[in-house]
């Protein structure tokens, strides 16, 4: 069974940072393209970033200040956020897939929250 399952959100103020983790089962996180998406309240999904085989993109709205990774071994995907803004609050996921070929499956979810 594939899962995906989201970690590290939280409340942060302006100018924080935090780590989201997301671990993969039932596949090889590793063999595709895997994203980061995000939903505020009251608003549609955003793609956040994507990170192929050898290649990482970002939406310009997070360019410089969130950083894609992952780590083969753990089978885990990252995402790193610095500089937060108020804005950048929501619900983040990662995916399975990309903007352009569409999402597979989407994991539940960890809340970042930008507040001071």
């Amino acid at each position: 069974e594939v899962q995906l399952v989201e970690s590290g959100g939280g409340l942060v103020q302006p100018g924080g940072s935090l780590r989201l983790s997301c671990v993969a089962s039932g596949f090889t996180a590793s063999s595709t393209t895997m994203s980061w998406v995000r939903q505020a309240p009251g608003k549609g999904l955003e793609w956040v970033s994507s990170i192929g085989i050898s290649s990482t993109v970002y939406a310009d709205s997070v360019k410089g200040r969130f950083t894609i990774s992952r780590d083969n071994a753990k089978n885990t995907l990252y995402l790193y956020l610095n500089n937060l803004k108020t804005d950048d609050t929501a619900m983040y996921s990662c995916a399975i897939g990309s903007r352009w070929s569409g999402y597979t499956q989407k994991g539940q979810g960890t809340q970042v929250t930008v507040s001071s």
